[in-house]
Order: structure tokens, then C-alpha cells, then sequence
């Protein structure tokens, strides 16, 4: 057995121990012996491999199936800009918590600064966006060796899923291989056993056990005093406390459920006990005067809403962060307390408080609905409040980034039962295609439909997230294109303002006239066109495999229309 061999059988041999279950591959030579150890893997049942041809594409496919299992999932590249190409991906994984694991393959490091062919320096490519690296040494044939491999990948496992931080995030490790690349016929002549370790029944174990219990698994069910570090302390009697989520927290709706005012990004997406008007309640002008909170309870990151901010820097509000330590966000400087975990609540929050927010959501929330409801699906806000009224329950709802979250915020009646999925670690439009077919993947077989909203820009920039082979694993995913021929969101933007209007359409509306129906079928999936709210249900019931749902949308509408809900809701609340 050549080293190269030797090497590749026992890292995915251990990466199986250690619990990965989903493996992404984008060919190549250089890594042609992880290839190979993967494709024996997977035709023994012992993971799952995707192979696919875009290493951008491969990376955010495995930001997809990590972000919705929550486990780790290992994307393997070739040398050289293979690599490089996954850095948006390793990017989100940082920002976003994700528990991603790159194995590059590379040239031996002699071949480093001599001009060798397809050989970048791969060990900081990824800066400081890494939980952690390693370089392994070049394999030979020699004892000792099996060991340090399979220990450095539970270290490397350990890393991604928060070991040292608490956040879980991407890891590097930088694989030389040396020729020969390929398996030769002989398995003999090994100088050591490769084994891994196994339990009395057989069943793989990790070589090395490490505890990466979150801090919340930690605490669970032990009594901490609500004061003390590592808490954000429940609210007191007569507190008024307001729990601000982000896009996609999964606390948000259990708090509301219990009777706390809770605002979230997703509006109505988020619960049906959520303030589905909060954002825009927040925005109008002096709304917080008779009610201001004591304090605000941050739930992770929400980063969309210029009111958010606006409220985080108000010196006469306390503000605690719920998240984890590593990356926590405060923006404006006032956090006075970080921590992981929630202390046990004893009740519904102050009446009053609940009150002043109860009423206020009714009045506005009538008039969001009676503006958004005169307009068709050709209009982005409803076509997404209607998406959210028609989906199972069960469903997860992948948003793209721009425009369509955003949409679903703002107009989406209340609702229970939805899991939402984004890419909001540095919210860019990059592999939102693939992270879906990653969520639709690694949802589970008895998980409902899962269902993408993106604007086409999203879904143009990441068309090779289509390409799928024949021999991978496909999901059912249906794809809800909202196509505006353009870039929407900017219209609601300083750069919408009638002062720029001469500039805007080149630069900033980007039209671009691209058919979707000849994409989509080029790739060999469904495309269905529709504009009213009876095609959209019917199009998106019953998916099997990939269903691009095209709904030609207007863009030149949006700041207008928000422009009315605003003063809707002002009137509204104001009488």
C-alpha cells in the first residue's frame, strides 16, 4: 500500500468515528486518494458522498447540509485556487456558526516558491476566519503514523463544533499527498495496523474522546444564580423586557408562546405569538416613548433593520446578548452581558408591557394586511406572505438573502410550524442554490417540504448549484424565484432615491434579461411560470426533485409600497 493511499483510508475512516455522516468532493488529481477512500466509503453505506464540479458550489452544499443537521460536514478540494474557492463558504461558516471541516489536498511543501504547477501557500488562505488549522506532514512508509492522523482529526472535529469557543465554525486541515496518487494492487506492507479504535460490539469509537458539550448543555438543569456570569438573567417583577431575535432564532417563538413581547426579523414567520408588525413599529417615530423597554434581550444576530440599531444605541435601555461569546454581536458598543444560556423564566412578562405591545401589533398588523392584500403575487411582499400562508406545517423555509427575507418580515401574518434557514453569517447571495439543496438533503427523511425563496440575482449567481449528476444523492427542493430582472432591494435604498435616478438601472437595478426556464431545464429540472396565488399553490405542492417556481415580479413598486405601510402603521398607532 503506497503512503498516499494509507493516508486518505485512515482520515475518512476517522472522520466516520467521529460522526460525519455527509461528505462534499470536488474532483481533482491531487486528491484523487481522498476521492478514492470517499467513493469506498459511500459503497459500503458508511457515509454519504456528493460529488459535484464547482468547488464554490461544493463548499456551500456542505454549508447547507452542516447548517441543518447541525453536525459536521467535510468538503475536499484539489490543490491550488480549488481551494481558494470555497473561501466564501468558509466565511459564512465562520460568521454563521457552522460546523464545517476543508480538507485540502496539496503538493508536498518542497514544491512551495519554486514555481510548481497548480501550487498556492494553502495555509493561511483562509486568514482569520478559521476555528483552526493544521498542516499534516507528508505520509511515508514508516510506523507511527496512524496515531497522529487519527487523533488530529478528532482535534479538528472537536474545533468545528466549538471546542475552545463554544461557536461552532469552520476548520482547516492542509493534506499533502505525494504520487502515486492512485492505489496500487497490493493492501500489504504496511509497517503498522490502521485500525481505528472499536467498542466490545465493534462499532467505530472516536481515537480520541473529546467534550464538546455546549455551554447550555453545561448548565442545563443546574441551579445558577440568576446574576452570575454565563447568564442572562429572566425578567424581574415588574421588568419590561423585549426579546429582539434574528432571522432565523429558534427561541423566538417558544418565548412568545409564553407570553413575552418578542420581535423577530421573520415577523410572523417566526410564531404566531410573535409582534409579526414589530419592525415596523419600531420605525415609527416616537411609537417607543410611552413604552420603552427596560431592557432588550438580543436572540443571536439580527443585522437587517436600521431600527434595530437604532434601539440597541438608546443609552436609557439595558442591552444582554443572547449567543455564544465568540462573535457575539453588539454594533453599537452597549451590550452589558453575553452569555449562551437564558435563566429559567417564571412566568409571562410584565402586563402592562405585554399590553402596550398586544395592542399596538392589532392595529398595525390590520393595516399591513389590508395594504399588502390588495396587491397580487406579482408584488414581492405578498407573493412571500402568500408563500408563508400556503407552506405545511413542518416545512422549512430557506430564504435567499436581499430582498426576499426582508419581504417575509415585513407582511407575513402570524403562523406556527415553519423551521427558517439563511445564510445570515455575512448575508451575501453567494451558493444560496447549493446551501438549499444542502438543507433539502440533510433535513431527514421525516421532515416536510423544504421550500427556497430567492430573488433571481440570488439564483443566477449561483446557477451551478443546479448541477447535480446522476449519480448523487438529489433532493426534492422546490425553488421559488421571485424575478424582478433585477436588483430590488436597492430601489428601497438611498441609491432608489429619485436624485440617482440616472445612474440606478445600469449599476444598480442590473437588469439582466436572462431566461430562467432555459437555465433551469438546461441543468435537467422542472420550471414552472406562474402569477396568481392558485399556480403558486399548486406548484408547490407534491415536489419531487428539483421545482424551479418562476413568479415575475415588479421592482420599481417597492419603495412606494413601503412608503404606504409605513404610514399606515404610524396612523394607525398614533389614531
Amino acid at each position: 500500500m503506497n503512503p498516499s493511499t494509507a493516508f486518505a483510508r485512515v482520515l475518512v475512516d476517522e472522520l466516520i468515528a467521529g460522526g460525519v455522516t455527509d461528505a462534499v468532493l470536488a474532483p481533482g488529481s491531487r486528491n484523487a486518494p481522498l476521492s478514492i477512500a470517499l467513493y469506498d466509503a459511500d459503497s459500503r453505506g458508511r457515509l454519504r458522498l456528493h460529488v459535484r464540479i464547482d468547488e464554490r458550489t461544493a463548499g456551500f452544499l456542505a454549508v447547507g447540509l452542516a447548517r441543518i443537521s447541525g453536525r459536521p460536514v467535510v468538503v475536499v478540494t484539489t490543490s491550488g485556487t480549488a481551494v481558494a474557492n470555497l473561501h466564501p463558504a468558509v466565511l459564512e461558516a465562520h460568521h454563521g456558526g457552522v460546523p464545517l471541516l476543508v480538507l485540502s489536498a496539496d503538493r508536498p511543501p518542497a514544491l512551495r516558491d519554486v514555481g510548481a504547477n497548480q501550487v498556492i501557500d494553502q495555509r493561511g488562505v483562509f486568514g482569520p476566519a478559521l476555528r483552526f488549522f493544521h498542516e499534516f506532514g507528508v505520509a511515508s512508509d514508516r510506523p507511527g503514523q496512524n496515531a497522529t492522523w487519527r487523533s488530529m482529526i478528532c482535534r479538528a472535529l472537536a474545533h468545528s463544533l466549538g471546542s475552545g469557543t463554544g461557536f461552532a465554525g469552520p476548520v482547516q486541515l492542509d493534506v499533502p499527498l505525494v504520487e502515486p496518487l492512485m492505489p496500487d494492487e497490493s493492501e500489504a506492507g504496511w509497517p503498522e495496523t490502521l485500525e481505528g479504535r472499536a467498542s466490545p460490539t465493534g462499532a467505530s469509537l472516536p481515537w480520541t474522546a473529546i467534550d464538546t458539550a455546549a455551554p447550555d448543555e453545561v448548565l442545563a438543569g443546574v441551579d445558577v444564580p440568576a446574576g452570575r456570569v454565563g447568564m442572562i438573567p429572566a425578567p424581574a417583577e415588574g421588568e419590561r423586557v423585549l426579546f429582539l431575535g434574528d432571522l432565523t432564532h429558534p427561541a423566538a417563538g417558544p418565548l412568545a408562546a409564553l407570553g413575552h413581547v418578542v420581535i423577530s426579523e421573520a415577523g410572523g414567520a417566526a410564531g404566531s405569538a410573535v409582534i409579526s408588525a414589530g419592525m415596523h413599529l419600531l420605525a415609527v417615530p416616537g411609537f417607543l416613548e410611552p413604552g420603552l423597554p427596560d431592557r432588550v434581550v438580543v436572540l443571536g444576530r439580527p443585522t437587517m433593520y436600521r431600527q434595530i440599531t437604532a434601539l440597541l444605541a438608546d443609552s436609557m435601555i439595558a442591552v444582554d446578548v443572547l449567543a455564544s461569546p465568540f462573535g457575539f454581536a453588539d454594533p453599537t458598543g452597549r451590550a452589558r452581558r453575553v452569555a449562551p444560556v437564558l435563566a429559567p423564566l417564571s412566568g409571562p412578562g410584565d402586563t402592562e408591557f405585554v399590553g402596550f405591545w398586544r395592542e399596538a401589533e392589532a392595529a398595525a398588523a390590520q393595516q399591513i394586511s389590508q395594504v399588502v392584500g390588495d396587491m397580487d403575487i406579482a408584488c414581492s411582499p405578498r407573493l412571500a406572505a402568500q408563500l408563508v400562508s400556503l407552506l405545511p406545517d413542518g416545512s422549512t423555509l430557506m430564504l435567499g438573502s436581499s430582498q426576499p427575507p426582508r419581504d417575509v418580515g415585513l407582511s407575513s401574518a402570524p403562523r406556527d410550524g415553519l423551521r427558517l434557514v439563511a445564510n445570515r453569517g455575512v448575508a451575501g447571495i453567494d451558493g444560496t442554490v447549493s446551501t438549499s439543496v444542502g438543507v433539502a438533503l440533510g433535513a431527514g427523511p421525516d421532515a416536510g417540504p423544504t421550500v427556497a425563496l430567492l430573488g433571481d440575482l440570488t439564483f443566477l449567481h449561483d446557477m451551478t448549484g443546479l448541477v447535480i449528476g446522476p449519480h448523487e444523492p438529489r433532493p426534492d427542493l422546490t425553488i421559488v424565484v421571485s424575478n424582478n430582472g433585477g436588483g430590488g432591494i436597492f430601489h428601497t435604498l438611498e441609491p432608489g432615491e429619485p436624485l440617482y435616478a440616472r445612474a440606478f438601472e445600469r449599476v444598480f437595478g442590473t437588469p439582466h434579461d436572462v431566461q430562467l426556464a432555459g437555465v433551469v431545464e438546461a441543468a435537467g429540472w422542472e420550471h414552472v411560470l406562474v402569477s396568481s396565488a392558485d399556480e403558486l399553490a399548486e406548484a408547490i405542492a407534491d415536489p419531487t426533485g428539483i421545482r424551479v417556481v418562476e413568479v415575475p415580479t415588479g421592482r420599481t413598486d417597492l419603495r412606494e409600497l413601503h412608503s404606504r405601510i409605513r404610514a399606515a402603521v404610524s396612523r394607525a398607532v398614533r389614531g
